[in-house]
């Protein structure tokens, strides 16, 4: 039995994640089409949103990637509102397909949508879901990876990320298009391409009908 089953709540049994690792366990469960009942999704969704940062360790955050409340004179707001990543060891926190980003860009934004993303998926009709969404697809728009051309380093990766999560909370085709073709005018600039590759090909099996490869 697969450790996300006992931490959403089976049998009565309980493993203690953090919000990373229930994050990750959850998409590795889902990608495998496992199921989950709806006490144990509702069981993730309240460890998620008890996961939300104060505005104290966000601002703690932002100064320790000398990025002063979130915001540049463009307006730019690149790093996570609600979900900072934990210290870990001054590691970068990993991927969903265990890939170590070199910068806080992606693992910051990569922790912060993958969670938003599930709780999209589990409680769309929550208050404080559609908030967080909301919220997070306007910031979004502000930034280089999720709004223009973009190959520069690991800001290519994330893109993908925000590709992922668009999939999931928004209808708006030409958005999602914008990071494909981000995508396929970048990859060939790659030496090891594969990580992003792998994720590219997840977004690709997530996303409407009607969206152009």
């Amino acid at each position: 039995m697969s450790d996300i089953l006992y931490a959403a709540g089976r049998k009565g049994a309980w493993l203690t994640m953090t919000p990373h690792e229930l994050m990750v366990k959850t998409n590795h469960h889902l990608i495998k089409s496992g199921n989950l009942t709806e006490p144990q999704k509702t069981n993730i969704v309240r460890q998620l949103l008890a996961a939300r940062n104060d505005e104290r360790t966000k601002q703690s955050f932002y100064n320790g990637v000398k990025f002063p409340n979130n915001i540049d004179g463009d307006g730019r707001r690149m790093y996570p509102i609600f979900y900072m990543p934990p210290y870990n060891d001054g590691k970068k926190l990993k991927t969903i397909y265990n890939q170590t980003p070199k910068t806080h860009i992606l693992s910051a934004n990569m922790y912060e949508l993958e969670i938003i993303r599930l709780l999209h998926l589990f409680a769309p009709d929550n208050p404080d879901v559609q908030n967080m969404v909301t919220k997070t697809l306007e910031r979004l728009k502000t930034t280089c990876f999720g709004y223009c051309d973009d190959g520069l380093g690991e800001c290519f990766d994330t893109a993908l990320v925000v590709l992922r999560f668009l999939a999931a909370t928004s209808d708006d085709a030409a958005w999602m298009q914008s990071r494909i073709d981000n995508y396929n005018s970048h990859v060939s600039e790659k030496k090891r391409p594969w990580y992003a590759l792998w994720y590219f090909w997840l977004c690709l099996s997530e996303l409407p009908f009607e969206i152009k490869f």
